[in-house]
């Protein structure tokens, strides 16, 4: 059975990381991790990360303990490279390159055993068959035409009429009308209109 796991764009060249794989190829997982926690290079922290992260699928994917876990493969390639300018004397610009690597990691293990060990999940139905749900369980129901009609109408009767009012002291001018009550205009309905008269 092989487990695969994979480390995209670490910031750091290929050539050091290549330095730490070096140590961890071919060997198995709990030798690897010790020998990499005395090596005093920054790319040692994203390989052991990598590292448990294939242990942990591989534990909750296939059911394989750490012991019976072998590294198989792991390889380190070039990712994207950022580029970037560096002044110089004499206003000239040195190129710099700000390298990526991709590392992927392969285990493998050391005593295969004979049964397919894939987790199968129960699924069980959320609603029981012999009672119809409701929306006070928290599950949306769908809703039948009339009765979506019906609620409708009596949100519609709900909503109080628009009345205007007049300001009996601007009569002679322009007429002011006040809009008060709910329309479906919303902010806009109860701000004060002006009418042309």
């Amino acid at each position: 059975m092989q487990v695969k796991a994979s480390a995209k764009h670490i910031k750091m060249s290929p050539r050091k990381v290549r330095l730490v794989v070096d140590v961890a190829r071919g060997k198995t997982v709990d030798d690897a991790l010790d020998q990499l926690k005395f090596v005093k290079k920054l790319a040692v922290k994203p390989i052991i990360k990598l590292i448990n992260s294939a242990v942990a699928s591989a534990k909750h994917d296939f059911e394989i303990e750490q012991d019976n876990l072998k590294i198989a493969e792991i390889k380190v390639d070039e990712g994207t490279t950022l580029h970037r300018w560096k002044p110089r004397a004499f206003g000239r610009a040195a190129p710099i390159r700000k390298r990526t690597s991709h590392i992927s990691l392969v285990l493998v293990e050391i005593k295969e055993s004979s049964e397919k060990r894939v987790k199968k999940q129960k699924v069980e139905a959320p609603v029981k068959m012999d009672k119809r749900p409701t929306e006070d369980e928290g599950i949306q129901v769908k809703k039948d035409k009339k009765k979506i009609e019906e609620e409708k109408k009596a949100k519609e009767e709900r909503d109080e009429p628009v009345k205007e009012i007049i300001d009996p002291r601007r009569e002679g001018r322009a007429m002011h009308t006040k809009i008060e009550g709910k329309s479906h205009r919303g902010f806009i309905g109860k701000m004060f209109r002006r009418k042309s008269g």
